[in-house]
């Protein structure tokens, strides 16, 4: 690691990467990775078929950073697609787990190290991320999630998803990437509560940490690709898939719960 900038000073892994799904996120981008260079190694950056030059800034930033590695899909399908794309090149490397953070600034790097160290403490649980909002949040936004928590709970009888929309989470990528071959679901803004409900149903067990979010302004270089009409729609036939499949999973449930 002596070739690494001197400002850098991260931890190297073998079985946790830290991975990045991105797409159009403008320069905010780059403190975005640098944040997460800082704290840990590798940091893999998947280009979800971004046209705004991030793919030129990244890779030439890669160029002179060993630990960030850059997965261009030249095509964009969607933030579960990329994050499916990279957690299958990482178990090809070896990798077990993944941090997964959105690349535009809004999740905190400097909690990586901990939420590593949780995911190390507990290998077959996944750790998510529960937010803490600023005075700039969203009201439509952090209301509009509550009413997802409230499902993702039902669905799982309560399992414990603390927050099913932060995408701040380290998940075993081999139950997960299992999930997502297992059906065709979970490639776009769906993928964060259908992730943490599926595994929940695969026995994989929340432990929920806080982590503090931050809404960036346009003027503070924030970029924002949610829908209100679109994504609602999205999650509203997502938690009625879901839901649908909660029912003929009940009395598994029930029995899990109980035992």
């Amino acid at each position: 690691m002596a070739d690494l900038p001197s400002h850098l000073s991260p931890r190297a892994s073998t079985t946790h990467v830290v991975l990045i799904p991105s797409y159009n996120p403008g320069r905010k981008v780059l403190d975005t990775v640098s944040a997460a260079r800082a704290q840990w190694t590798p940091v893999w950056v998947v280009v979800d078929g971004s046209t705004d030059g991030s793919t030129d800034w990244l890779r030439e930033m890669a160029a002179s950073d060993p630990g960030l590695r850059v997965i261009v899909q030249t095509q964009n399908q969607g933030k579960g697609a990329a994050v499916l794309a990279g957690i299958e090149q990482a178990a090809r490397e070896g990798f077990t787990h993944a941090l997964t953070m959105d690349s535009d600034g809004q999740h905190p790097a400097e909690l990586i190290p901990d939420f590593m160290r949780a995911s190390q403490a507990v290998p077959e649980g996944m750790v998510l991320g529960v937010p803490v909002f600023g005075a700039e949040a969203p009201r439509l936004r952090v209301w509009g999630r509550k009413i997802s928590n409230g499902w993702a709970n039902l669905e799982t009888l309560g399992m414990g998803v603390g927050d099913s929309l932060y995408g701040f989470r380290v998940y075993p990528i081999t139950p997960l990437a299992q999930v997502m071959r297992n059906q065709r679901f979970m490639r776009r803004f769906d993928f964060d509560p259908e992730a943490a409900v599926r595994l929940c149903w695969a026995g994989v067990r929340p432990v929920n940490l806080p982590a503090p979010v931050r809404y960036f302004t346009p003027e503070e270089g924030g970029v924002s690709h949610f829908k209100y009409l679109r994504d609602n729609t999205l999650l509203t036939w997502m938690h009625t898939r879901l839901f649908l499949g909660f029912l003929w999973r009940l009395p598994w449930l029930v029995f899990k719960r109980l035992s």
